[in-house]
């Protein structure tokens, strides 16, 4: 299978208009201009955006124009293609910190030397009342109010903001002002990508691409998400990494080896021995080979054997309930994120799972564990 092949297959959910037009296409000496688009919402890129990434780079490999779009004007607006309710409005302030974090996470993936980094608040923010009444002149709201989500929250009774509306408009501008011919994108943005071609069509008479890629399923075996706590961040320590790899199920182990690798899978019959040479893959992709053993030593150790690593940090909390230790610690990123982690097993003091999100730690140390994570929790 030659590098064409591969991208037009591995790991693709759809081509829009079709595959066969869009091998044409990448076989001949044109050379197209491509982009992905990530909206910084968060300070973190996860594993399934690692699979677009690796995409992108090998159309920069094949001489491509290439662009890594970081959506920082459409963040102001929240994209709600995967969301049944309203996403939180970001400050610039917010949007501005989160980008800051997303080209050093990329850069495992991504040569920066072949690609181009751009920000959409370059076109979107000059946008005069004319071109957004002409813009928006090109859509109809029953398309955007008829998506499965955006109707369901129509039919509860839940607020949709008209910027959300406008939304896939906007992204749709991005693909035009660069003059797109491949748009990349999860299952979830087909809708959005659409409006690009739509634009590019009816202003530039041109035909354009939509390679869609398949999702990634997360750790709770839903859709891995920036908003829901079941990702496996590129910026995860090598420890966190593999141990997050370890505990997807088996059945999960091929789409991983499909979407989170650059690897075919290997010819392992063992279930446990097959999902750790995953995780070694993983972490060595993203961390380096040496990184890669030392994780794979620490799990074995661990949680194989049953050892308490002799390593653990220490912290002091100023709060003794658990939801607020393990924010203080450091061992969750958010209250909600403590209670999803102690409601589905995954928290553990001085060896005895936690139940209750009323536990309050004992007055002297105690040994914090979540998940791969551990701890030594003095309270002040």
């Amino acid at each position: 299978m030659d590098q064409i092949e591969e991208l037009l297959t591995r790991g693709v959910a759809n081509i829009i208009p079709s595959r066969e037009e869009l091998q044409k296409v990448l076989r001949s000496d044109k050379k197209l201009n491509v982009y992905l688009g990530i909206d910084p919402t968060s300070v973190h890129i996860h594993l399934g955006h690692a699979t677009h990434l690796r995409r992108l780079q090998k159309l920069a490999d094949l001489g491509h124009h290439v662009t890594f779009l970081i959506g920082d004007f459409t963040a102001l607006v929240g994209d709600t293609s995967d969301k049944d309710s309203e996403r939180p409005i970001l400050t610039p302030n917010q949007i501005e910190a989160n980008w800051q974090t997303y080209k050093n996470q990329a850069e495992k993936i991504i040569d920066f030397s072949k690609v181009t980094v751009r920000r959409n608040s370059e076109w979107l923010d000059k946008l005069s009342a004319r071109e957004i009444l002409n813009l928006m002149s090109q859509f109809s709201l029953n398309d955007f109010n008829s998506r499965e989500l955006i109707k369901k929250r129509l039919e509860s009774g839940n607020s949709v903001r008209l910027p959300e509306a406008f939304y896939p408009a906007l992204q749709g501008y991005d693909s035009y002002f660069m003059d797109t011919d491949i748009q990349l994108g999860g299952p979830d943005q087909t809708f959005n990508m659409q409006a690009g071609r739509t634009l590019q069509n009816s202003w530039r008479d041109k035909r354009s691409f939509i390679l869609v890629g398949q999702f990634l399923t997360g750790t709770d075996e839903r859709k891995m998400s920036k908003s829901w706590g079941n990702a496996i961040w590129l910026d995860d320590s090598p420890n966190d990494m593999y141990g997050k790899v370890m505990s997807i199920r088996d059945n999960l182990t091929d789409e991983y080896f499909l979407l989170a690798t650059n690897i075919s899978k290997l010819d392992i019959s063992d279930p446990m021995l097959l999902k750790k040479a995953l995780s070694h893959q993983i972490v060595r992709q993203l961390h380096g080979a040496a990184a890669a053993d030392s994780a794979q030593s620490y799990f074995e150790s661990t949680f194989q054997q049953g050892q308490t690593p002799a390593d653990i940090p220490e912290v002091k909390v100023q709060n003794t309930n658990i939801i607020d230790a393990l924010v203080e610690s450091g061992l969750a990123r958010s209250k909600s994120e403590a209670r999803r982690l102690i409601e589905q097993g995954g928290v553990q003091v001085n060896n005895q799972k936690v139940t209750a999100i009323s536990y309050q730690l004992p007055a002297a140390s105690s040994i914090v564990r979540v998940g791969r994570k551990f701890a030594k929790v003095t309270p002040k």
